[in-house]
């Protein structure tokens, strides 16, 4: 008679933990970065608007106030001028620029100040970036804001020319109004070309009138366009 013998066979014991290792804890998100965006003291320096004969000169003429523009204590440009707050996060205003004005027989830098481009600036984000508003020139006329709408009178870049009234949005490539109201270059035009843009808010309308012309009305349809990158920490 066969006898069967059971053999103690020893059990391989796997430790769940080496098979399935703890997933770490995951890491609280960073609370957003928060930047600090303001204008610096007020700063007086010499400017020499175009058109301007020698003779008629006053400090009125050849003095303009600039400010300093700080992200985070640091200088990102020179400005001009009032702020618009476009949103309760962003605001455009106007940019000031140091030009070189030496010719090629100098050597020596001749260093003038200028203004140029418009700016908006996103409070949230510390980003600063350069307004290109369609056939704007300062010399004919300054911008008037509501919202993110922007009113002026600018000159044509096409062959043909042209004096135009405008009215631009932020976020939008082309102009809402656009209209050409006379020719450019013209003999012995008043400065400023075009007075200030008169704006409406119900309905939305704006009113462009050059020097010494008719006044132009115009209705502005259409919803805010701007696009802020990033979100804020509250809403």
């Amino acid at each position: 008679m066969q006898t069967f013998r059971f053999a103690l066979v020893p059990l391989l014991l796997f430790s769940v933990v080496s098979l399935h290792p703890q997933t770490p804890a995951a890491k609280p998100a960073k609370p957003p970065k928060t930047h600090a965006v303001s204008l610096g003291a007020i700063r007086r320096v010499p400017y020499t608007p175009p058109d301007v004969d020698a003779a008629d000169k006053s400090e009125d003429t050849t003095i303009i106030k600039i400010r300093p523009l700080l992200v985070d204590g640091f200088q990102r440009e020179w400005t001009m001028g009032d702020i618009h707050e476009v949103t309760d996060r962003s605001f455009a205003i106007r940019r000031v620029m140091r030009i070189n004005d030496s010719v090629p027989a100098e050597r020596e830098p001749h260093w003038t100040w200028e203004p140029g481009p418009w700016l908006l600036v996103d409070r949230v984000t510390g980003h600063v970036a350069a307004l290109h508003l369609a056939d704007f020139d300062a010399a004919v006329s300054n911008v008037v804001w509501y919202r993110d709408y922007a009113a002026y009178c600018g000159i044509g870049t096409t062959a043909k020319g042209g004096l135009f009234v405008i009215v631009a949005q932020l976020g939008v490539r082309r102009a809402v109004v656009q209209k050409q109201i006379g020719a450019w270059p013209q003999a012995n035009h008043f400065i400023p070309v075009c007075q200030p843009a008169e704006w409406q808010r119900l309905p939305t309308r704006v009113t462009l009138k050059p020097t010494g012309g008719d006044a132009l009305t115009f209705d502005v349809v259409g919803t805010t366009s701007l696009i802020e990158d990033g979100d804020p920490s509250e809403p």
